[in-house]
């Protein structure tokens, strides 16, 4: 299993991005998906999760309204929408994926290597 997260980058506070993780390995509608995020000198920090089906989703407080979660099976690739961006987002942002099929609260598995999200003031 793979996951290769994209779509990183300098951007000014106000301004959007969009992160991809593509995934291989899993079949397309089976798992759950993540974004984590962990800035300098920080703990690694929950973001959003969707479930295997698409029809659940949670965000943190810190991003509700900002940033949103979604996932495109047929691609097998997963996406954060971000706007409104501040500089407390700056991090480095992980995908995630859980086992097929697992309970919508189950543990991620399977991470990517991250991308560096950069938000200037």
């Amino acid at each position: 299993v793979q996951l290769q997260a994209s779509g990183g980058g300098l951007v000014q506070a106000g301004g959007s991005l969009r992160l991809s993780c593509a995934v291989s390995g899993l079949p397309g509608s089976s798992y759950g998906m993540g974004w984590f995020r962990q800035a300098p000198g920080k703990d690694r920090e929950f973001v959003a999760r969707i479930s295997w089906s698409a029809r659940r989703t949670d965000h943190a407080d810190s991003v509700k309204g900002r940033f949103t979660i979604n996932r495109d099976s047929a691609k097998n690739t997963g996406y954060q929408q971000m706007n409104s961006l501040k500089p407390e987002d700056t991090a480095v942002y992980y995908c995630a994926a859980t086992k097929p099929y697992s309970d919508y609260g189950g543990s991620f598995e399977y991470w990517g290597q991250g991308t560096q999200v950069t938000v200037s003031s």
